[in-house]
């Protein structure tokens, strides 16, 4: 199976198979959202640890590997990437939206000098690339991310990056949404478990974005 094949959910399990992307280096962008310190740090307890252990070999093994290559392959060709991190403005996190206020697991404070919130060296901003700072799951939200890209004649995104089913997912929606075309990586991106990961593509592919594997998009995009 190939990228016009796979993660098929119910509405599209008999759609024809999508026409080839034209996605010239000038109105394209690689997005890195959230790939930040928090997210990779060991957990309070051997049973979290444990429980978080697949998560956290997938971004060691696949993600950040994948993405780092990646990178250099869009720098190579002179392609912009850009990145997305979480960080509040303010050390009391007031400015957060409630997303990240609520009690539980996403309830994040992480003011924007922290170590937590700093992108992972690995993947890390190089040179002016461009860097949004947002309070709440969707890069676009709240943020000037679609004036900065309109500015760029940037028309097609790329996306990667963490957690697919939340930050990810938001993100490719919102830019759907504004009419950009996107495209997600599959393994240039991560959810908390591979069912949660594959489940969240089969839902957007093909309605908000084209799903494909690193290697589809560097054949396509001649990188």
């Amino acid at each position: 199976m190939n990228w016009k094949t796979r993660h098929r959910s119910f509405y599209y399990e008999h759609a024809p198979e999508p026409a080839d992307l034209v996605l010239p280096h000038d109105e394209t962008a690689l997005l890195c959202i959230d790939v930040q310190n928090y997210g990779l740090v060991p957990r309070d307890t051997p049973e979290e640890q444990a429980r978080w252990q697949p998560f956290l070999d997938r971004m060691h093994h696949t993600v950040l590997p994948k993405l780092a290559a990646l990178q250099q392959a869009f720098r190579a060709k002179g392609i912009d990437v850009m990145h997305a991190r979480i960080a509040c403005q303010l050390d009391d996190g007031r400015d957060r939206s409630l997303v990240q206020k609520l009690p539980g697991w996403n309830n994040l404070l992480m003011p924007k000098d922290s170590e937590a919130s700093q992108i992972v060296p690995e993947v890390a901003p190089v040179g002016d690339e461009i860097v949004i700072v947002k309070t709440t799951d969707s890069a676009v939200t709240g943020t000037n991310l679609r004036f900065i890209l309109h500015n760029m004649g940037i028309r097609n995104v790329v996306v990667t990056g963490i957690y697919t089913d939340q930050c990810v997912s938001s993100t490719v929606r919102a830019l759907a949404d504004e009419s950009f075309r996107v495209v997600l990586i599959e393994d240039c991106c991560a959810a908390g478990t591979d069912a949660l990961h594959r489940h969240e593509l089969e839902i957007m592919n093909m309605i908000y974005c084209n799903v494909m594997s690193s290697a589809e998009l560097e054949a396509m995009m001649a990188l």
